[in-house]
Formats: C-alpha cells, structure tokens, sequence
C-alpha cells in the first residue's frame, strides 16, 4: 500500500523506519515544524524529520493540519495514514482522505490513558503493566477500535524515557503487522472496552516532588516526568533538578528534610525515604548528590514542601 505517516519526535523514528523496510510505499512523511532547541535556540528539524532525510523520503512540516496541509497530505494518494506522537489532530475531511483511513500506535493498553503523555502518567500512577495499542483513528480523542496491542511488564525503576524507548521499538513491529493485515484484508479491529482514563501533556509543575508522600509515590513521579518535563525539588526557593533517584531505608527523617547517612544522600518521605543520586542545583551541572549536600551551607537542609505555607 501506499502510507503516509505522520510523527515528530523520537519514539516515532522506529515505526517510520520499519515501514520504510517494509513491502509498502512510504509516499510521504509529515511531522511539525523545526523548533528553536538549547540555550541558543538554534532551529533544528525534528527527529523524524530528519530520520525521513536520511531514508530519502519526502517531507511536508505543518504543526497544523489546515486547510494547505490537507491539501498537500492528500495529493499525495496514500492508501493509509500511520500516526504515531505527531502532536496534531486529523479532522476531516483528512481523515477519511485515505481509503482505509488512518491508524494510529499508541502507548498504552487502551482505553487507560488517553492523551499525550500515556507512559507519564502510567508511571506516576504507579502502573505496573502498560502497553501499546494501534487503533483506527476517529474524530474523539483515543477513542477508535483497536486492530492489536502488546502488553509491556514496567521494568523496576524504569523512567517514564526508558519505557518510551522500549515500547518505541516493539510497537514499530505492531504497527507494521497491522498494516500488512490491513493490506491482505485480515485485519478485524475491535471496540475498546473499560472505563477511559486521561492523560494529558504535562506541565512543569507536574515535576515538583511532594515529600509528605510516601517515598514509592515520590519515586512513581520521579520516574514519571523523567526526563520530561523534568523532576524537581526546591530549597530555599531555588530549583534543584533530581536526575536520578531510588528507593532509601526507612528512616527518622521529617518529609523533605536531607541528610548525609554514611555516603548515600537520603530525603524524608511522609513514609520512608528517597536516595538521590544525581542532581542539577540552578545555575549548575549535574552532579553527585553527595558533592552538591556538601556544598550547602546547612547541615540540616530543608526541601521546600509544595503550597506549604512560607
């Protein structure tokens, strides 16, 4: 078949990539417009962009499927549209603009987490099974028939970057057996049953660790908003990234309160408490948490409690 495929960023490079080795036509590759990165703010072009470079295939970049947009996608003749982490809706009439319409690989066991950001929250509400799913795409939000999914055991202490990248891989082989089954006829696609759950994109408060919770919660957002938007305590006001984290003893340690115990550099949690391993002080680099505990100026440092009274 002919397929169009749509995705920006990096867990959709898999999928583009099996499709391109596969018996179908890649006819065109849409994904959202270069964007200003790092401290420079240098437009670079995403990664699928730049994958669909490298495999020689042509580019349309919108971060709107308007009118143009449409108009473009659809001359294009593709039999199928492949979505996966576009960051876009398709509405009619691009839609219905394919003969089989599009499909889209999705990174849960819908319909639990619908949304832009399924792992995150997956991870921050402690889920321990996830998945993916590939569905036929309909005007509601995640809400199509599912043609296959796969079932995926959260590693323990996995962030929400390593199951990306692992659901990343094994959902491109999902997504391209849907296709071929698409294209033989086989394909038989059910409705999705259960209560939906939302998953909605992430702000950077959603990073801010609250350690009057028990320390497996701290840690099932830690892991959660890793790396984005990012994990974050403050102290004294002042944003301290935590890079890298686990689960520490049980001990004596009023929430948020830090402390040096032997070498390990221990938080208070409202139950247990939290081990940091790498943090990134404002202003600063990462750093070993033990260096950074070191070079503060108390010796009994206090993490600010989010809406704590001041």
């Amino acid at each position: 078949m002919r397929v169009v495929f749509a995705g920006t960023p990096e867990p959709a490079v898999p999928s583009l990539r099996a499709l391109a080795a596969s018996s179908h036509e890649v006819v065109g590759v849409v994904t959202r417009r270069d964007a200003p990165l790092g401290r420079k703010r240098v437009l670079t072009p995403s990664p699928v962009a730049t994958a669909a470079d490298d495999l020689g295939l042509p580019v349309i970049k919108a971060d709107r499927l308007d009118d143009a947009a449409t108009t473009e996608i659809a001359a294009l003749g593709a039999d199928l549209g492949v979505i996966v982490a576009y960051g876009g809706l398709v509405r009619e009439p691009l839609l219905s603009a394919p003969a089989h319409g599009w499909i889209n690989l999705h990174f849960s066991l819908l319909p639990r987490w619908r949304g832009a950001a399924p792992v995150q929250h997956a991870l921050i509400a402690g889920d321990r099974v996830t998945g993916a799913a590939v569905f036929q795409l309909v005007p509601a939000l995640d809400a199509g028939d599912v043609f296959a999914e796969l079932r995926y055991d959260v590693p323990r202490g996995a962030t929400a970057g390593d199951v990306l990248d692992d659901l990343a891989t094994s959902g491109a082989d999902l997504v391209t057996a849907v296709v071929d089954a698409i294209a033989d006829g086989s394909a038989v696609a059910t409705p999705q049953e259960g209560e939906p759950t939302l998953a909605p994109k992430l702000s950077q408060a959603d990073g801010a660790l609250d350690f009057r919770e028990h320390a497996d919660r701290v840690l099932d957002r830690f892991r959660g908003t890793t790396p984005e938007p990012g994990a974050h305590a403050s102290l004294d006001g002042q944003r301290v990234k935590i890079l890298a984290a686990l689960r520490g003893p049980d001990a004596e340690l009023a929430p948020g309160r830090v402390a040096l115990v032997g070498r390990d550099v221990l938080v208070g949690a409202g139950e247990g408490s939290v081990l940091l391993r790498t943090v990134q002080p404002a202003g600063k680099g990462a750093m070993n948490a033990a260096d950074w505990w070191r070079g503060l100026r108390s010796d009994a440092p206090q993490l600010d409690l989010p809406g704590a009274a001041s």
